[in-house]
């Protein structure tokens, strides 16, 4: 088991990253809107993306570069556009999930207010992770997942069993006011797309900092399990959301502490009071785990890429560290108000840019620079190739929404 556990690593660490918003809230949402209906939607969304989350680990493991390095190299063009995309939406994802955390935090702990706790989370995970570093992060998020992993597939079998009402599991398309929601769904399900980019950046570090020789084998194993973490969860999710909630005329507040007391509510009522901390401990890590790994991987994937754009061998990892703290406290002190439409925007821009990055990935796994032995075989690259049709066709029919809408 020691041995297993050693294998794992960024994996988790894509899962941590992945298991926020995207499952914590949307999921939720999803069920309690629809029941069961948007099952298609989790299911297609993480097949089509698979092989473009895989190449991440892939590139960096065959060629030990990252794949900032790897768009480089296809022309700078792209990097600038993955520079300037993310300049723009890494302070609104940032505060997105430290607001839910802190929403948890004030459930759990009380003291003092949803804002104060952000500031407070905030500073906490800056310091985590100038003390620990990669180090904390890969033994750390281990346990939040399986923490988890746990209680949700707990709950949700309770759930089904302690069911009185029967959902449907006919699947349904939202259409009109539910179409915002689907895009937000599939753009963030399981994870925005250019969480590959730190994927492949946390294996290089896990490379660095592994005693024994990590090859593609185990690094493909390692993201296996994180991957598929993520659809089981996200499954358990839509469907506590339905068990619990779908038809009974309640919804979810937008405000983050409401949420987080309806989020545990949604738990307990299903294990019974007596879990109730075990529970708000578990979602709270969890959205921890989210809040820590995101401040870790923007700062280094903004750090590599400015040394690639203006030709620098300076580690600006801290620098750009220090901006995203600084720039998340200021959005919760001073634009708070405004989290719905910056989270919008945010969840849009990840949705349509994904065929972008997919493309990117696919291009970079088959090019000169990837060892023969080490690219996707026929079976994954004609998944590729049906995944990047898909998600281009999502992105295209949302545009025309938009244009005759």
């Amino acid at each position: 088991m020691k041995a297993v556990l050693q294998k794992l690593g960024p994996g988790l660490l894509f899962a941590g990253a992945a298991i926020g918003v995207s499952h914590l809230v949307q999921s939720t949402r999803a069920g309690a809107d629809f029941g069961w209906g948007l099952l298609w939607a989790l299911v297609l969304v993480n097949l089509f993306k698979y092989p473009f989350f895989q190449y991440g680990p892939r590139y960096a493991l065959a060629t030990n570069k990252t794949l900032l390095d790897g768009y480089h190299r296809l022309g700078k063009t792209y990097l600038w556009i993955y520079f300037l995309l993310n300049l723009g939406t890494m302070f609104t994802i940032q505060t997105a999930v430290t607001v839910v955390s802190a929403g948890l935090a004030a459930e759990l702990f009380g003291m003092t207010t949803a804002v104060y706790w952000c500031v407070i989370l905030t500073v906490l995970c800056f310091g985590l992770l100038i003390i620990g570093k990669y180090q904390l992060l890969d033994r750390f998020i281990k346990v939040i997942i399986l923490t988890l992993t746990i209680s949700s597939i707990l709950a949700l079998g309770i759930a089904l069993a302690n069911g009185s009402q029967s959902i449907p599991l006919t699947q349904v398309f939202p259409k009109e006011g539910g179409l915002l929601f689907l895009i937000a769904f599939l753009g963030w399900m399981p994870a925005p797309m250019d969480i590959s980019i730190w994927h492949s950046i946390w294996a290089l570090e896990k490379k660095k900092s592994s005693k024994n020789p990590l090859t593609l084998k185990n690094s493909l194993f390692d993201f296996n399990v994180g991957y598929f973490a993520t659809v089981i969860l996200g499954a358990c999710f839509i469907g506590l959301g339905a068990m619990v909630m779908y038809g009974s005329g309640v919804s979810f507040s937008s405000n983050g502490t409401v949420f987080a007391g309806q989020l545990i509510a949604l738990y307990t009522a299903n294990l019974g009071d007596a879990a109730y901390g075990i529970i708000a401990v578990a979602a709270f890590t969890t959205m921890f785990s989210t809040t820590i790994t995101t401040l870790d991987a923007s700062p280094r994937a903004m750090a590599k890429s400015t040394q690639l754009l203006f030709n620098t061998k300076k580690d600006l990892y801290l620098s750009w560290m220090i901006v995203l703290a600084l720039g998340t406290i200021f959005i919760f002190l001073f634009l708070l108000s405004e989290m719905g439409l910056l989270v919008q925007i945010a969840t849009v821009l990840s949705f349509i840019t994904a065929p972008l990055y997919a493309y990117l990935n696919y291009r970079l796994v088959r090019s000169k620079h990837m060892p023969k032995d080490h690219q996707p075989d026929k079976r994954l690259q004609l998944l590729s190739q049906v995944g990047l049709l898909a998600l281009t066709g999502f992105t295209l029919g949302y545009l025309i929404s938009l244009f005759y809408s």
